[in-house]
């Protein structure tokens, strides 16, 4: 499960004003939770991850960080997942192919397949967990952007900001981050791009990562 674009977007991206907790959900090796840490200085940052080999490696990660005091994985499904507190803001990079065809390599088919049940469950936990002035992020494709929309209406979530990524200007959207919150706010959408020419990193791509990257 190496570093890729999605979770390092969502991770840079994602804003709440001095949050306390933060929960992020299928943390994988934990660079999604890691970020977040070095950006929001005062919050202490919990992790789910089901695999097994990823959370030992995320927990190891996490140890060897110096924000390792405000870092906790928990090596569970977000099914059994349970704590007694809300987070200011939850963020996610879910598995998001739906009904489609099944990666041979189990694990690897775990980390990118999910069902609509799942999807339902997401946004019912993140609800359950989430503060009454919290923020909940998701990057998904926007088949499933839609979908996690519409089911978050049921939770009375509602859908107060869309960030659309694009490869480049002269390509669709290709991922959607979203946020979702109980308080009614207006939504604001925006567009992102991540090149502005063959292999070419967006002046704002390499702003957005150089307190992560080695390479900006």
């Amino acid at each position: 499960m190496k570093i890729n674009t999605d979770g390092v977007l969502i991770a840079a991206m994602v804003q709440y004003e001095n949050p306390k907790y933060i929960l992020d959900i299928g943390t994988g090796t934990g660079v999604i939770a890691l970020m977040l840490a070095q950006r929001f200085l005062n919050a202490n940052v919990n992790a789910v991850e089901i695999d097994k080999m990823a959370a030992q490696t995320a927990k190891l990660n996490f140890e060897n960080s110096k924000y390792k005091e405000r870092l906790k994985i928990y090596d569970t499904s977000l099914e059994f997942f349970s704590v007694d507190k809300k987070y200011d803001m939850i963020v996610s990079n879910p598995p998001f192919f739906v009904n489609d065809l099944k990666n041979e390599e189990q694990r690897k088919g775990l980390a990118r397949h999910a069902s609509i049940e799942f999807f339902e469950m997401l946004v019912a936990k993140s609800a359950a967990y989430l503060s009454q002035t919290g923020k909940t992020y998701f990057i998904l494709p926007v088949k499933q952007a839609e979908l996690v929309v519409e089911l978050a209406k049921n939770y009375n979530l509602n859908f107060c900001e869309k960030i659309n990524l694009h490869s480049d200007k002269n390509k669709e959207t290709f991922r959607v981050i979203i946020c979702l919150s109980f308080e009614e706010i207006n939504l604001v959408e925006s567009d992102f791009y991540i090149y502005k020419g063959l292999k070419e990193h967006t002046d704002e791509y390499k702003e957005l990562l150089k307190s992560f990257f080695l390479a900006f």
